[in-house]
């Protein structure tokens, strides 16, 4: 089954990004990101070389039948935002509403569980 990734990003220092949201973006079919030229920044330092989308407020309601396609081909998806977890203040927060509509598969990434929590059912 497909999964979309919600994968925190560091706020300041590139190298507080945890070793496994580095082999989940490395290991996705695409990454969704607010800005590509900021994720490039990210991608490059690591050498990670999925490609990358934009998914930003004033596409979001494009790009989520976009996800939501890329997702029923069997793909996975990992969405990022410039900067912490995807979701409190960008336009995160619409697509995985979304997806718990159709009843998706998403994962959600936490620190502090060093681990992903995936569902199709619950929000967070």
């Amino acid at each position: 089954m497909s999964t979309l990734f919600i994968c925190p990003t560091p706020i300041g220092n590139l190298e507080d990004i945890s070793d496994r949201v580095l082999k989940t973006l490395a290991s996705v079919d695409v990454i969704y990101c607010e800005d590509t030229r900021r994720a490039k920044k990210l991608t490059d330092n690591f050498s990670i070389t999925t490609p990358l989308k934009s998914y930003f407020v004033g596409n979001e309601v494009t790009k989520i039948s976009e996800i939501e396609e890329t997702l029923s081909k069997g793909m996975n998806v990992a969405l990022i935002s410039d900067a912490g977890t995807p979701l409190i203040s960008d336009p995160g927060n619409v697509l995985i509403q979304q997806l718990i509509q159709k009843k998706l598969q998403y994962c959600f990434y936490s620190r502090t569980l060093k681990r992903f929590n995936c569902s199709n059912s619950f929000w967070f």
